[in-house]
């Protein structure tokens, strides 16, 4: 029997290797009926090339809701770049105009993020990994650096917010990551694993604490939310965040107390020891609802999709609890947004 005969979908999310599916990805994707997919910049040439793939992704499942995911931040991480793509600031600009000015910069961290939205929605893209609710932290590893807000938790929650408000009104899913905090990584997690030395009593009074105000608010649509690739020797010294139930049952549910839907980071990352499907296994046993599997590499994807399970009922519960983000009635044109952003900024 084929995944889409099975019913429901694989606790997975897949990348794909290029532009279009090839006739082997048409086939593990029809079998296997994965969640849903993730973009990067290897899969986007133009927007045409990219609304013909996402449907062609949906068109495998079976699903026209399946969720297709996208890491469009500004700054360092665009997978929509110039000169096809206009260029979006990082959010440390906006977090240093919210020193001067967190009005304004409520305002422009919206307007930004709607611009974003709209963006990739207009390919036919419905989520995007953000806010990053990460702080920036003095010596550590700059994989985090301005593609955060702030240092002051405070700022980079109502910053964090904003992001998210302004996303779901375009009606794209945000994702808020990496819990419970990756500022404080010493390493870039894509190359190594990072351990993080610092006190439970810190990590909760600061890099926690973004992540536990959003958790609160009483969203009609709830963000989404990613683990880190990261060690917390104070809570569990042995094993990263994403493949720890202590980390996840005890501090993202609990201490923070995020209760929608949570994906590891990607899981080809080098942070991560053993084969691609052992590490899926380990994070959804962990805690995680939805494992995401990026490079596009077939050979490991058809390994995960003999392995990894469907999704869990209390994930599929979450999944359903967490609603969709409904688009605008008339599609909002993104170089208005990103015109009054700048006529925002310029009076700043």
């Amino acid at each position: 029997m084929s995944g889409r005969e099975s019913g429901k979908p694989l606790a997975v999310i897949f990348g794909c290797s290029g532009p279009r599916l090839s006739v082997r990805e048409r086939r593990l994707f029809r079998e296997a009926n994965p969640l849903g997919f993730i973009l990067f910049r290897r899969n986007c040439r133009d927007p045409g090339q990219i609304a013909r793939l996402v449907a062609d992704l949906r068109e495998t499942v079976g699903r026209e809701d399946a969720p297709v995911l996208i890491d469009q931040e500004g700054g360092r991480v665009q997978r929509l770049r110039p000169p096809r793509w206009p260029d979006h600031p990082p959010a440390q600009n906006f977090g240093d105009l919210a020193l001067r000015d967190m009005e304004r910069a409520v305002s422009a961290v919206r307007l930004n993020a709607g611009a974003l939205a709209a963006t990739v929605r207009a390919l036919g893209l419905d989520v995007n990994t953000l806010p990053l609710l990460d702080l920036i932290i003095d010596g550590a590893s700059e994989i985090i650096g301005d593609r955060a807000f702030s240092s002051d938790p405070e700022v980079v929650a109502r910053l964090g917010e904003a992001v998210c408000l302004g996303m779901l009104q375009e009606g794209v899913r945000p994702v808020m990551k990496h819990l419970p905090g990756h500022g404080r990584a010493p390493v870039d997690s894509h190359h190594e694993l990072p351990i993080v030395d610092a006190e439970f009593t810190t990590l909760e009074a600061q890099d926690f604490r973004p992540f536990r105000t959003l958790a609160k608010v009483d969203w009609e649509v709830m963000p989404w939310a990613m683990t880190a690739h990261v060690v917390y020797t104070d809570i569990d010294a042995d094993r990263p965040a994403t493949i720890s139930d202590v980390v996840i049952k005890q501090v993202i549910r609990d201490a923070i107390g995020f209760h929608g839907v949570l994906l590891s980071d990607d899981l080809c990352m080098e942070a991560l020891d053993g084969p691609p499907a052992e590490r899926v296994a380990a994070a959804l046993a962990a805690g995680c609802d939805v494992a995401l599997h990026c490079n596009g590499d077939f050979a490991e994807m058809a390994e995960v999709a003999q392995a990894a399970p469907r999704l869990r009922p209390d994930s599929t519960e979450r999944l359903d609890r967490s609603g969709r983000p409904q688009p605008p009635a008339a599609p909002t044109d993104p170089a208005a947004l990103r015109a009054r952003l700048r006529d925002l900024l310029a009076e700043a």
